[in-house]
């Protein structure tokens, strides 16, 4: 899952950064408004963290002129004054969630984790499909109840595919959301990328939970399908 944060204080920013990296997420900051708008606007992110009190374009405006254009991405706004004035203006310009400053990480942590559920339709932290299943608040996949070892790249991977399930996902979608700005992004690599995940879910090419659909991408499904590679 990949996470804009808008922050102007370099040392919220990090800790922020640093916490959601060690949960999988690919994370891009913006230290301006301006900047945080350009990003938001420009990049496929499935959600942001927006801080209220931001140089050269507040927060609130951020957020205004993001749903004026249509983009709906999930977020959750960070607050230095703790009044419901502020609240209520946020969650009116469509915020999801709020969080007042000085916060703790793990409670933002909790908040993003449960924002992105409802975004995306899932109530619980768990996906399941046949014997894979992922959990979102440990970090941890599982076929048939035993641990499967992935890569950060190879989870973020799964995640996404699992989150749309059914649904065929295109190289450039998928690197988009497990992959950071300033990273180059190659088909050939979502290809390796994919190529090991199907090893580690499926070594005996017995279950095919990834079918490649020619010159369109990617659908997770636990289907008896022959797949070309």
């Amino acid at each position: 899952m990949r996470i804009l944060v808008v922050e102007d204080n370099t040392d919220v920013a990090r800790q922020i950064k640093e916490t959601l990296e060690e949960e999988f997420f690919v994370v891009d900051i913006a230290d301006d408004g301006e900047s945080g708008w350009f990003m938001g606007d420009t990049e496929p992110y499935d959600a942001a963290v927006l801080d209220l009190g931001l140089p050269k374009l507040d927060g609130l405006s951020v957020l205004q002129r993001w749903r004026q254009s249509g983009n709906q991405v999930p977020v959750l706004i960070l607050t230095s004054r703790d009044t419901w004035r502020e609240k209520v203006a946020g969650l009116r310009a469509g915020a999801d969630d709020y969080l007042a400053k000085p916060f703790e990480l793990e409670e933002l942590l909790a908040r993003l984790e449960a924002l992105l559920r409802r975004s995306t339709g899932h109530a619980s932290p768990i996906l399941k499909s046949g014997p894979v299943e992922l959990d979102s608040a440990s970090a941890r996949v599982t076929m048939n109840g035993t641990h499967v070892n992935l890569t950060a790249q190879e989870y973020r991977a799964l995640q996404y595919l699992m989150q749309n399930e059914g649904k065929v996902v295109s190289k450039a979608e998928l690197s988009e959301h497990i992959y950071e700005q300033v990273v180059e992004r190659d088909s050939n690599v979502i290809e390796v990328l994919i190529g090991r995940l199907r090893r580690k879910l499926d070594p005996d090419g017995s279950l095919k939970p990834i079918e490649t659909l020619r010159n369109r991408g990617y659908r997770f499904t636990l289907c008896d399908e022959a797949q070309s590679g």
